[in-house]
């Protein structure tokens, strides 16, 4: 039902019978009569079914969605199959929760297993969680995680990872004790050598690729500082589906694999729900936050799924548990698991390179204007850095009116970079786009 209607006068009052009360106000009786307000709520009037969705309608129309977009900076525009949608329509999948009852909800199970499998393969790590909220609370979640392990609080933070996951980190550190040390970004656009900043105090190393600014890093040469120390490695991927491209993170010395599963499948929907995935060796799966599905066989040699282990402090003692997370994001979990296995490996590779072509061709029409350069010269996967002479929030709000999202200004995070545009392009970014893009930028800027 999409419309709860209030009830009668007739219905209130045999509601407020079966309660033995005689009026809505004595439902609050033990409020002290100074307390209560004395007028009616400040609202607009009751409204029908009808008037209710033409203002919903109208609201909705207020959105302005723009013809071209090139904004990424941790949401992207993907392929979307249109089975997805049709899947997970079905009326078993409407209310994906926690499969709490494991004879009812084999279907949702399996699912989940499969979810894990393609996550663990993506990343080449031994074990998946059953998904977390987004790619931030589970960097943040990984940070607590590494903590507990190694019973450190200190953590090396690349100044490449998303601001908007650092602020989630520092929030989720201010009160677990744990200290965040940045290591800066060279003049290439990727993470500095962080022996310096390592010791026998920290607890892990965490860097994003491709970083913040797009740039692809290598975490083999920061997870050797690490180890050094007996710390260990943290990558994020906040864009996933550089995983289909990029060597896995667990193959170069990672220790936790997180990041943002919005890129499977789920659609950017002006900022979420979105899909968190966590990924780690099995030796540490007793910390991994969350929980964790697993295949069993019954007497009669049957395969069957089970939640293997679960973590929260609704299923253990609360001493014990390593996370409070509630929810496990299942149905944007099963999208990105019907997602891969309907693109499957293949498919996954061919998108990840149009990506990357796309980029390329953007970045050559886009340094061809005369005073547009580029930030950083570190290869990127579908994004990077552009200088611009005029500043950059100025030209996203020029472009808008001939309907281009030219992509994002730094300064909404970094005030002082106040000319630099970080712009995307998907395998969704037509070429046609992409020029009249550029041939606008440069009309505006002079060129």
């Amino acid at each position: 039902m999409r419309y709860i209607p209030n009830a009668t006068p007739d219905e209130q009052a045999d509601m407020l019978a079966s309660m033995g009360v005689s009026s809505i106000a004595e439902l609050f009786r033990g409020i002290p009569e100074d307390l209560r307000l004395q007028r009616p709520l400040n609202l607009p009037p009751m409204a029908s079914e009808a008037e209710l969705m033409q203002l919903m309608e109208s609201l909705a129309g207020q959105n302005r969605l723009p013809q071209h977009s090139f904004l990424g900076a941790g949401v992207y525009d993907h392929v979307r199959p249109l089975i997805i949608d049709t899947l997970v329509s079905r009326s078993e999948f409407y209310t994906s929760y926690t499969p709490y009852q494991p004879e009812i909800n084999q279907g949702t199970l399996q699912a989940i297993f499969e979810y894990q499998t393609f996550i663990c393969q993506l990343t080449g790590m031994e074990v998946s969680n059953a998904s977390m909220y987004d790619g931030a609370t589970a960097l943040a979640e990984a940070l607590l995680m590494a903590a507990r392990l190694t019973n450190r609080y200190r953590v090396v933070l690349s100044e490449g990872i998303h601001p908007e996951y650092r602020a989630v980190c520092e929030t989720y550190a201010r009160r677990a004790g744990i200290e965040l040390v940045l290591a800066p970004l060279s003049e290439a656009g990727t993470t500095l050598p962080v022996e310096a900043l390592v010791n026998d105090a920290t607890a892990c190393v965490a860097v994003q690729s491709p970083n913040f600014f797009g740039c692809i890093e290598d975490p083999a040469p920061l997870a050797a500082a690490a180890q050094k120390h007996k710390a260990l490695t943290v990558v994020t991927v906040a864009e996933a589906m550089s995983l289909g491209l990029l060597v896995a993170p667990g193959t170069v010395g990672a220790d936790i694999v997180v990041g943002e599963g919005q890129s499977f499948g789920v659609p950017p929907a002006f900022g979420g729900p979105h899909l968190g995935f966590f990924a780690t060796h099995e030796r540490f799966a007793r910390q991994m936050p969350g929980r964790l599905i697993g295949q069993a066989y019954d007497a009669e040699g049957r395969r069957g799924f089970v939640i293997t282990l679960a973590t929260r402090e609704q299923h253990i003692r609360r001493e014990k548990a390593t996370s409070n997370i509630c929810s496990n994001e299942g149905l944007c979990a099963l999208v990105a698991s019907i997602f891969l296995a309907t693109v499957g490996r293949r498919g996954l590779q061919e998108l990840a390179q149009r990506n990357l072509q796309k980029a390329a061709y953007l970045k050559g029409v886009l340094t061809a204007i005369p005073g547009i350069t580029l930030t950083y010269r570190a290869p990127v996967f579908n994004e990077f850095v552009i200088r611009t002479p005029l500043p950059a929030a100025q030209l996203v709000e020029t472009l808008l009116e001939d309907d281009i999202l030219a992509g994002l200004p730094l300064s909404r995070y970094f005030p002082e970079r106040t000319h630099e545009l970080l712009v995307c392009a998907t395998e969704n970014t037509s070429r046609a786009a992409m020029d009249a893009f550029a041939a606008r930028l440069a009309q505006v800027c002079g060129g």
